[in-house]
């Protein structure tokens, strides 16, 4: 007989409900507390931070961000000739940011083009120079077959002809001689007729070779002579203009050899003074690199490669925006702080300030920037090109001033505003500014010292009473709102950050 069954109650129900009642508990727990903390929490537009307007010394300051560069940079050129090509390949480079010495190799470029040309210059050089030696061959020929001329057939031939003269002169007397005779026997009947008028003849034919060789040697010495001159002495010029334009081919073709020479030792670039090495690399208007100074890379002649700037002459190059650029003066006085130097500020003073704005592509911002340069007092040894440093350009410094925080101030319609609370009341002011820094902003009128102003005036819009002033247009040679009687694009209710820091209110600038 089997023994009776015990039947017990589900252990997953009751579980289930334990769970249910639980979760209700925490659910209400949670609503009363979120019930009890919002009823204590004020909301953030009723709390009222203020401080007092008090008088102490104050510091207008232009605020900017700069980079690092010596004013005094060696820079290294490429000298390689491009040739007609992309540019001349690197083989090596140093690495940016090594010191080197006076004669340290820098950067090797591929130099095979330029030897082979050099062998085919070396052929060019040779074929010039022998036609330059075959050209003063042929001078000295013509030269010396003038003078052969001269001293050889011309006078050979002059002496034969004088001795055909000789001749005939002496012919020629003989004749008359017996001519003479002839006549004399013919009158005494002792020669005929005949023989006289032969011996006669004689005479005549005689004087007729006379003139004959007369008139070769006149010819010989008058005209052949003068032919010949012209003939040698034209060969003589001939052959010097042909040495001439040889001797000057062979310097030309030397030359280019030379040029390639020296071209080939250019492509090894030595330090010409010691220094850092900063590779010239180059980045477009977008932020792209546009040339990495790098093996593989193509130079072409007259580009910067490297720069080696002197430590002891740093300056920060930074540059400002159009609105506060009338302000920055040459020979104001900065302070500067750096990056790696952190727990030091270095002192400074601005050198130039350029007067043309700096280039902007299409994509940048369309406000203009203007660099300005800050000379390096005392320069640390540790500093280099290319750091980013902060600069605080001292525009004023001013002794005893009445002053509020540039959070206290609201901006509206090109007026300026404070929330002034007195005793349990707010008053809203307007107030006129002067000098402006990161901080704090000069009142000049419309405050008086010890009053307490509110310091987020936009927290508390719905206190603000602000006068009907009519809307204001955005006038970027004044960098404020002037009247206007269309309606405003901008927003007439904003803070005071909206604008450039720095400015004095006086001279038309925006918080």
């Amino acid at each position: 007989m089997e023994p009776p069954r015990i039947v017990r109650p589900a252990r997953r129900g009751a579980v289930s409900a334990l769970f249910v009642v639980f979760f209700a508990i925490v659910s209400v727990l949670i609503g009363w507390a979120l019930f009890y903390l919002r009823g204590r929490t004020s909301k953030p537009q009723d709390i009222l931070v203020t401080e007092q307007a008090r008088r102490g010394p104050f510091e207008h300051i232009v605020l900017e961000q700069g980079e690092i560069e010596s004013s005094k940079n060696i820079e290294i050129l490429c000298e390689v000739k491009s040739r007609n090509s992309a540019g001349t390949a690197i083989l090596w480079v140093i690495a940016e940011g090594t010191q080197v010495k006076p004669g340290d190799k820098l950067i090797e470029l591929d130099a095979s083009a330029l030897e082979q040309e050099l062998k085919q210059q070396r052929i060019v050089v040779n074929t010039a120079q022998a036609a330059k030696i075959a050209g003063e061959s042929s001078l000295e020929q013509a030269k010396v077959a003038l003078e052969e001329y001269l001293e050889g057939t011309f006078a050979q031939e002059e002496k034969l002809i004088l001795s055909e003269i000789l001749i005939a002169e002496e012919k020629m007397s003989r004749a008359r001689e017996t001519a003479k005779f002839s006549e004399r026997l013919a009158a005494l009947g002792f020669q005929t007729t005949l023989q006289l008028k032969a011996d006669q003849f004689a005479v005549e034919q005689a004087q007729v070779e006379l003139d004959l060789a007369q008139g070769k040697l006149k010819t010989l010495r008058d005209i052949t002579k003068k032919k010949m001159l012209i003939q040698f002495n034209a060969d003589i010029e001939t052959a010097r203009a042909q040495v001439e334009a040889a001797t000057n081919s062979y310097q030309e073709e030397m030359e280019k050899q030379t040029d390639i020479e020296q071209q080939i030792g250019k492509c090894v670039i030595v330090a010409p003074e010691g220094g850092v090495v900063t590779h010239a690399n180059r980045t477009s208007n977008r932020g792209n690199a546009e040339f990495v100074l790098e093996a593989g890379a193509m130079v072409r002649e007259r580009q910067v490669l490297i720069r080696l700037p002197d430590p002891t002459k740093m300056q920060v190059r930074a540059n400002i925006n159009e609105a506060r650029i009338p302000l920055v003066k040459e020979q104001m006085p900065v302070a500067i702080r750096v990056g790696a130097f952190e727990d030091s500020s270095l002192r400074g003073i601005v050198t130039k300030v350029n007067k043309y704005a700096e280039p902007t592509s299409w994509f940048s911002s369309q406000v203009r920037e203007y660099a300005t340069y800050v000379q390096i007092l005392d320069p640390p040894p540790g500093i280099r090109s290319g750091m980013t440093a902060e600069v605080r350009i001292f525009v004023e410094q001013l002794t005893n001033e009445l002053q509020v925080p540039v959070q206290a101030l609201y901006e509206f319609k090109g007026h300026y505003f404070c929330l002034v609370q007195l005793g349990e009341s707010l008053e809203t002011r307007e107030v006129v500014m002067g000098a402006v820094n990161d901080k704090h902003a000069v009142i000049e009128t419309g405050l008086s010292e010890g009053e307490q102003v509110v310091l987020n005036p936009r927290a508390h819009t719905d206190k603000l009473v602000l006068p009907d002033l009519p809307d204001v247009k955005d006038d970027p040679k004044r960098g404020v709102g002037v009247a206007s009687d269309g309606p405003s694009s901008s927003d007439s209710e904003s803070g005071p950050g909206a604008g450039a820091s720095g400015q004095s209110a006086k001279g038309g600038s925006a918080l």
